[in-house]
């Protein structure tokens, strides 16, 4: 072959990423596709082995690539979980627990890192990403001051930025590509609407509601097991979805070096989900598939957190993680590699949306609370524990109306009642999560947990000093109130 040639082809294949494909590696700087689906809780994928629902495009991805089990939001809702996502920080460090505050300035996020440091195309799409301040007071006099302000900065974060509806998102997504330069690699953050509360399934997509498999953490009642009906239906059509977005990678030939994370931005809008600090509020799918990287067909247990994917992203094109970042990157887990992994993950709940404060809100509209989790345990605190209990997004449905008839009609457990409708509520919770996976038998206070208990507290006070929360410590032990004394426990107590 010509000189004149040869340099002419190895200039094409390198600057196409072409290079790793021929030698059989991936790229030196792999596309990352960040795909988040919207109140989606685990294990509602049937490659975790949910039967009520139908994934067969995630469940593929997951067997080309790696699904975690054991992965945690930062926080139980859109709006702080996609700031822990974007920033690789909890949503107390990045100043994000109001529901509706615009990501601050100062907060870099990973595509700007990305763009900046390795010359990235970057863009966001679909559903609203929630980090430029609430869409509801766009037109308001508060929206009017955002912008007045310069607060709202995401134009100036990433390349190309985009809102709409799941199908307008697909579409986005093939104007982002339309637009990137042929020799930069991408970062797309693709947000879907589906499972959000409402639900509008087609009638195809949803299930009987008479087969689903209920949870122990809810009473089976007529109510929930329509709604959750209408759940299944929505993710079962998030999965079709998915199916166009992996068809367009495949169809630009992007498939083979393209890094793509599948995740939820938090748990279902039902009860113990979005909203609250126990499991399915913010444990959501996350499926990794990075061909030439991660073998085929991976699985972990390993407990993850919102904050770690910012600096794992990062890892993945050789950059270092931002100098606040405060996640772990797991690269060496997605590789087969050394990899220690954290012992816990923390989990903060706010306000919510833009409801006032009234004398009698719920905690739907406003909670203040923190958690820790570690392998088997967790400890949540309850700032405000005089505010009962409601679901986000879903107390109007028929299924709260059930339960709360089944609570006012004496039918409901112990464990049941105490979890939804103590009130006060205790100011402590510890959970055995190996014995008690549904989090229903609050053993605060349990002298033969007192150790572990002790450990998680002071875990939380060092998180929450190193984020400087702005709610007070939790007690310690070792202060004027014992341990374990200041909350009044849950469900069946400890002898």
């Amino acid at each position: 072959m010509p000189l004149r040639r040869l340099v002419a082809l190895i200039v094409f294949v390198v600057c196409s990423g072409g290079a790793a494909a021929l030698l059989g590696a991936p790229a030196a700087r792999p596309n990352i596709l960040f795909v988040l689906s919207d109140d989606h809780s685990y294990p509602f994928l049937s490659c975790y082995g949910d039967t009520n629902v139908r994934t067969p495009t995630l469940d593929r991805l997951a067997a080309e690539g790696m699904k975690f089990h054991r992965f945690f939001t930062v926080a139980p809702q859109c709006v702080p979980s996609r700031a822990g996502y974007l920033t690789g920080r909890s949503a107390v460090a990045a100043r994000m627990t109001r529901f509706s505050s615009p990501l601050p300035r100062d907060e870099i996020t990973f595509p700007e890192l990305l763009r900046e440091k390795a010359g990235y195309f970057t863009g966001i799409c679909g559903r609203t990403y929630h980090l430029d301040g609430s869409a509801r007071n766009a037109s308001t006099a508060i929206g009017k001051f955002v912008e007045e302000q310069g607060l709202r900065t995401f134009a100036q974060r990433v390349d190309y930025l985009r809102q709409g509806s799941d199908t307008e998102a697909i579409a986005q997504m093939r104007e982002f590509l339309d637009q990137k330069p042929r020799e930069k690699p991408f970062c797309l953050w693709l947000n879907f609407s589906d499972p959000h509360h409402p639900w509008t399934p087609p009638a195809s997509d949803r299930p009987d509601p008479a087969s689903l498999k209920l949870p122990p953490h809810w009473p089976d009642v007529p109510g929930l097991r329509e709604q959750l009906a209408d759940y299944c239906g929505e993710v079962n059509r998030v999965d079709r979805s998915m199916k166009l977005v992996l068809d367009l990678l495949a169809e630009r030939g992007f498939a083979d070096n393209t890094l793509v994370v599948f995740a939820g931005d938090n748990g279902a809008a039902l009860p113990h989900g979005k909203g609250s600090l126990y499991d399915p509020g913010a444990n959501v799918p996350l499926v990794i598939r990075w061909p030439g990287v991660i073998r085929p067909g991976g699985e972990s247990a390993t407990l993850l957190s919102g904050e770690d994917i910012a600096p794992t992203l990062l890892a993945a094109a050789g950059l270092a993680p931002g100098p606040k970042m405060s996640g772990v990157n797991f690269i060496g887990l997605l590789k087969g590699e050394a990899y220690t992994p954290r012992k816990h993950v923390f989990v903060e709940r706010g306000p919510h949306g833009t409801a006032p404060v009234t004398a009698a809100m719920r905690s739907s509209g406003y909670d203040l609370s923190r958690s820790v989790r570690s392998d088997r345990y967790k400890f949540i605190y309850n700032c405000t524990p005089w505010i009962p209990y409601s679901p986000v997004d879903s107390a109007g449905g028929a299924g709260w109306r059930d339960m709360t008839a089944a609570n006012d009609q004496g039918k409901l457990s112990a464990g049941l009642r105490a979890t939804y409708f103590s009130s006060p509520r205790p100011v402590y919770e510890l959970y055995d999560l190996q014995a008690d996976p549904s989090e229903l038998n609050n053993l605060s206070g349990d002298a033969k947990l007192a150790t572990v208990e002790q450990e998680l507290r002071h875990a939380l006070a060092e998180k929450m000093i190193l984020d400087f929360d702005y709610l007070p410590l939790p007690a310690l032990g070792d202060e004027s109130a014992p341990a374990g004394k200041a909350g009044k426990g849950k469900g069946k107590k400890a002898k």
